[in-house]
C-alpha cells in the first residue's frame, strides 16, 4: 500500500515529521511527489487500524489529506468519470438558477437533503426542485454559466494529467445538459450525460425533458462508456461528492470522494477534503 499525504499549501518539514511520528518506528522514508505531497511506500502489510486512525486525526488537525491506495499509475486506468456540481465545478447549478426566481433557499434545502441521502429518490428530489423553476426565462441559464460557474481548484490540472495518461473523460451529472455541453466544448471532455430542462417559448416549464438521470443512470453511463472502450469498469476512476454518485463510484476501480458528504467519504477508496482536484493525479504519481 502507498500512503499519500498532501496539502493545499506546500508541505512543511514539521508537518512531515508529525506524520512520521504518527506512523511510528519502522515506517518507510517519505518520497517527495511534489511540493504539496509525499508518499510512503509500505509493503503488503500497512500499519494497524489504530495507527491509521491516529494518523488521520493528526492529518486533519493540520488540514492535510491522507490516502491509502494500492501502488499504480494513472496510465493503468482508461476512464476518468466525474460528477459536475460541487465536483468539477464549485456550484450547484440548480441552486443558482433558483436564485434568479427567488427560490434558492427552498431549492438548496432539497439539494442538500438529497446529497446527504435523506431523500432516497433522486428523481423525486429533482422533480420537486425543477418544478420551482417554472416560468423562469431560459436566458438565466446563460447568466449562471457566465457569472457564477467556476471550475473547482485543480480541475484543469486533473484533466491535463488524465489526457497525458491516455484516459477518456466522462462528465456524468444529475444536473443539466445546458452546462455539461458547454463544459464539454470548453474543456475538451470526451463524453457527457445529464438531464435536459424543458423550455417552451423561451421559458422553463418546470419539467425535465425525458427520463431523469439518477444514481443508477450515472452507474449505467459509466458501464456503457467502459463497454464502448472495451475496458472493464475496474479501469475507471470515479469522482463525486454526494449520495447520487455512490452507485457510479462503486462501479469504478478507484473512487474519490471530493469534498464530500460523510456517507460518500466512508464508501470511497479515497477521500480528499482539503486539496483541489489536482490532488487526484498525485495519488498515482
Amino acid at each position: 500500500m502507498n500512503l499519500v499525504i498532501q496539502g493545499v499549501q506546500p508541505l512543511a518539514a514539521a508537518q512531515i515529521d508529525s506524520v512520521r511520528a504518527a506512523l511510528g518506528h519502522g515506517a518507510p522514508a517519505p518520497e517527495t511527489v511534489d511540493a504539496h505531497a509525499v508518499r510512503f511506500a509500505f509493503g503488503e502489510t500497512p500499519p494497524s487500524e489504530p495507527v491509521r486512525t491516529g494518523l488521520a486525526q493528526v492529518c486533519e488537525a493540520m488540514s492535510l489529506d491522507c490516502a491509502w491506495l494500492a501502488p499504480g499509475r494513472m496510465a493503468d486506468f482508461a476512464v476518468l468519470a466525474m460528477d459536475m456540481d460541487s465536483t468539477l465545478i464549485t456550484i450547484e447549478c440548480i441552486d443558482e438558477i433558483a436564485d434568479f426566481c427567488g427560490v434558492k433557499d427552498r431549492v438548496a434545502a432539497i439539494t442538500e437533503a438529497a446529497m446527504r441521502g435523506e431523500i432516497k429518490d433522486f428523481a423525486e428530489s429533482l422533480t420537486r426542485r425543477v418544478a420551482l423553476l417554472e416560468g423562469l426565462e431560459a436566458t438565466a441559464l446563460e447568466q449562471v454559466y457566465l457569472e457564477r460557474l467556476r471550475l473547482s481548484p485543480g480541475a484543469e490540472t486533473l484533466l491535463a494529467r488524465a489526457r497525458e495518461a491516455g484516459l477518456k473523460t466522462l462528465l456524468v451529472s444529475g444536473g443539466f445538459t445546458f452546462f455539461t455541453e458547454k463544459l464539454q466544448t470548453r474543456l475538451g471532455l470526451d463524453f457527457t450525460h445529464a438531464n435536459r430542462l424543458e423550455v417552451v417559448d423561451g421559458k422553463l416549464t418546470g419539467r425535465v425533458d425525458g427520463p431523469i438521470l439518477d444514481a443508477a443512470g450515472k452507474a449505467r453511463e459509466l458501464r456503457l462508456t467502459c463497454q464502448r472502450l472495451g475496458v472493464p469498469t475496474a479501469r475507471a476512476i470515479a469522482i463525486g461528492d454526494g449520495s447520487n454518485d455512490l452507485a457510479m463510484m462503486a462501479e469504478a476501480g478507484v473512487s474519490v470522494a471530493y469534498h464530500a458528504k460523510p456517507k460518500v467519504r466512508e464508501a470511497a477508496s479515497v477521500a480528499l477534503s482539503h486539496v483541489g482536484l489536482d490532488g487526484v493525479p498525485r495519488l498515482f504519481a
